[in-house]
């Protein structure tokens, strides 16, 4: 029975009611002997156990996002008076993220304690001055608590409708709920802060629910990594989801409603080819590529990378939202046309913000001074922006190839970026003819030396025969310019993972990343092969965000980042970067093979699986991506169907076996035999095994008496023991 104005419950006078639940209602009262505002739940219906359950589990919680318990009477909870809204949508992004934070952080503080809420929804949270409150945990599950089942706790009209579109299926469908179970009403909570729509909707609580078991919501028009972690907390599996709030809240963390970065920054696109020789795309891709490098030199300008800019060639997406997706504020887009020994280059510098351009030119040229338009179009750019060349740039005069050269230097990087079979041996045909063409060439020796070491990591080249070739060319690519970044970097890359000299790597990644316009593509070595191999995590992890910022499409950067952030132990982010990742490239063989391994190493196997199997479908020449989905098939109980993919290893002989043999053994617990595959490995100089001894998979055998002597293979550092 309703409870009218002035009523007494002991020392609480009831002053008017707030609204009703499933098991009671609630109204504000003061209590006389403080002279302070409560909120008093008063049971409705024989639901005595249960209310006792909501004290218990209030009353063990203590968080400011918590609604606070004071007193407990018979069949009455007295609780803190919250003097706030019930949360709605649709909301800017920013307070969204604020608040969800802030919800997380309570969810997770519940969690610790053993408490899933079972029944988050909007009318459950008030927002404040101060932020939210989570209120009414009337259907908390304590660790040691019984189920209940929809139908015993909720059984006001219209109740279950309002709570179904929040209910995760397992819930919907009658079955155990655990701390997933919130991740799921946290996500569809969060789906509606952003929309102002449900994620869920129908026309009576069956309707609903089947949407929840059945349906996928609407896109949310959010930005894209926050509508991934919302999508990610919908997953109708909660193997799927967020394994925890903590992990959830570390993805939210991620995720920054960051504004455009005072700092003047510009992304190149790719120049359009309007001559009537399509095969002259090389040209203007180099053409836009050297301007590329040209305004990198230039201090205080933040220039997005070739891969990240040129990801948006032949695309009719509007400038807008380019410059947001590469967080820049102006783009320079232009085309040429080649004729005969003539081109025709034009250049447009517009701000992104508002579409207005800034500077304008056509260029009608020999082709021989293709190098001053090169020039004049940065200089350009630098005067308009209002940005100071640097002193030592303008002291400093570029070398300038003999044309044939760069045309041929130019082919040598058209082919080596599609990353073929085929296309790589006919980067390799432009390179050597670069070289041969002009001898004095220094950046086409050192991008040659990189493109050798670069097949040695997919297999086609064993290290033992690439790495003489590869560091004879860089040191005399530093013969002709002895301050050549791209040159040290090779070198620095040999020295960890050929020669194991880490005062050596640390000297050549100074001088490669020393230079205010050293590339992305430094910054991934240094922080993949020189920090993590060393054990330096973190620094790693601040490296490789280095390189993301200035290439934030690149695939391979963005997959290292979370690999580091792995090795850190920063599953959520290095989650949410791998997923990042597949969604610019859904059959990014690096993305799915790394993932798989984050998986194997937490012993979610079930989890793993999946992304394994995908892996070797894409890079069936990967040797290591068959000893891991042979070693998940193994650990998963089917052992003949893993023996029998992994007898593309053989016993060992072919380049990258050993490699794939010592993680299929690690994967399946054998760290003896991990041990041993992995000082073959060694041996050979397989790439890359230094950065992965310091992945969470590797953490058994860095824990066994074999670790030592695996570590003195490699000269390892004290920290990375």
């Amino acid at each position: 029975m309703a409870l009218t104005a002035g009523t007494r419950l002991g020392p609480y006078e009831i002053l008017a009611p707030i609204g009703a639940g499933g098991m009671g209602e609630v109204y504000r009262a003061t209590d006389t002997r403080l002279g302070r505002m409560v909120a008093i739940k008063v049971l409705n219906g024989p639901h005595s156990e249960r209310f006792e359950q909501e004290a218990r589990a209030i009353a063990a919680l203590n968080h400011p996002h918590i609604c606070t318990l004071h007193d407990v009477g018979p069949d009455y909870l007295v609780m803190e008076y919250v003097d706030g809204a019930v949360l709605s949508g649709p909301l800017p992004v920013e307070e969204a993220l604020r608040l969800a934070l802030q919800m997380a952080a309570a969810l997770e503080a519940a969690h610790a304690k053993g408490i899933t809420h079972r029944d988050l929804k909007p009318a459950n949270i008030l927002v404040t001055a101060s932020g939210v409150k989570v209120l009414d945990f009337g259907l908390a599950k304590l660790a040691d608590g019984n189920e209940a089942t929809v139908t015993q706790t909720q059984t006001l009209a219209g109740t279950i409708l309002g709570t179904a579109a929040y209910m995760s299926p397992e819930q919907s469908e009658g079955k155990p709920a655990d701390a997933r179970s919130d991740v799921f009403s946290f996500g569809a909570v969060l789906y509606e802060m952003l929309s102002g729509r449900r994620a869920f909707e129908g026309e009576s609580a069956v309707s609903t629910m089947a949407a929840v078991l059945h349906k996928e919501p609407r896109r949310l028009g959010a930005p894209p990594a926050l509508e991934r972690v919302v999508m990610r907390c919908l997953e109708k599996q909660a193997s799927r989801r967020f394994q925890s709030m903590v992990e959830l809240r570390q993805a939210l963390q991620v995720v920054t409603a960051e504004p455009v970065e005072s700092q003047p920054s510009i992304a190149v696109l790719p120049f359009a080819n309007m001559s009537a020789d399509k095969e002259n795309e090389y040209f203007s891709d180099g053409l836009a590529e050297e301007i590329l490098n040209l305004l990198a030199k230039i201090p205080g300008l933040k220039v997005i990378a070739r891969t990240s800019s040129f990801a948006f060639r032949g695309k009719e997406q509007d400038i807008t939202k380019i410059a947001e997706a590469l967080r820049v504020q102006n783009i320079l887009e232009g085309s040429v046309r080649r004729s005969g020994n003539r081109i025709r280059v034009t250049a447009q510098l517009i701000h992104a913000a508002d579409g207005t351009h800034l500077w304008s030119e056509r260029y009608d040229r020999e082709l021989a001074d293709v190098f001053a338009v090169q020039d004049e179009i940065s200089a350009a750019i630098a005067q308009e922006l209002q940005i100071k060349l640097s002193p030592q740039a303008a002291a400093k005069p570029r070398y300038t190839p003999k044309l044939p050269a760069y045309e041929a230097l130019r082919k040598a990087r058209h082919f080596h970026w599609k990353v073929t079979a085929e296309s790589m041996e006919q980067a390799k045909e432009f390179y050597e003819q670069a070289i041969a063409l002009d001898p004095q060439y220094a950046l086409a020796r050192a991008l040659y030396a990189d493109y050798l070491f670069g097949r040695t990591t997919v297999g086609m080249t064993p290290m033992r025969e690439a790495a003489p070739v590869a560091r004879a060319m860089a040191q005399r690519a530093l013969e002709l310019d002895p301050s050549l970044p791209e040159a040290h970097n090779v070198l620095g890359v040999l020295a960890t993972t050929y020669d194991y000299d880490w005062k050596e790597a640390a000297r050549r990644f100074t001088l490669a990343t020393a230079d205010e316009s050293a590339s992305p593509h430094c910054h991934l070595s240094c922080g993949l092969y020189y920090l993590l191999g060393s054990g330096r995590r973190e620094e790693a992890v601040e490296e490789l965000e280095r390189a993301v910022q200035g290439d934030p499409l690149q695939l391979t950067i963005r997959t290292f980042l979370a690999v580091c952030l792995g090795a850190a132990g920063r599953y959520a982010e290095a989650e949410e970067h791998f997923r990042q990742t597949m969604d610019l490239d859904p059959h990014f063989v690096w993305a799915h093979y790394y993932l798989a391994e984050l998986y194997a190493a937490r012993q979610m196997f079930v989890e793993a699986l999946p992304f394994a199997e995908k892996a070797h479908s894409l890079g069936p020449w990967s040797l290591p991506s068959v000893g891991l989905y042979g070693g998940l098939l193994v650990r998963l109980g089917e052992p003949d169907r893993g023996r029998e993919i992994i007898q593309k290893l053989g016993a060992g002989e072919i380049y990258g076996a050993s490699a794939g043999l010592a993680i299929f053994h690690a994967c399946c617990g054998e760290i003896d035999l991990a041990a041993d595959w992995f000082e073959k490995a060694t041996e050979e100089r397989y790439p890359g095994l230094a950065a992965w001894l310091q992945s969470a998979i590797a953490e058994p055998l860095r824990a066994s008496p074999r670790w030592p002597k695996s570590a003195a293979l490699m000269n390892l550092p004290e920290k990375a023991l």
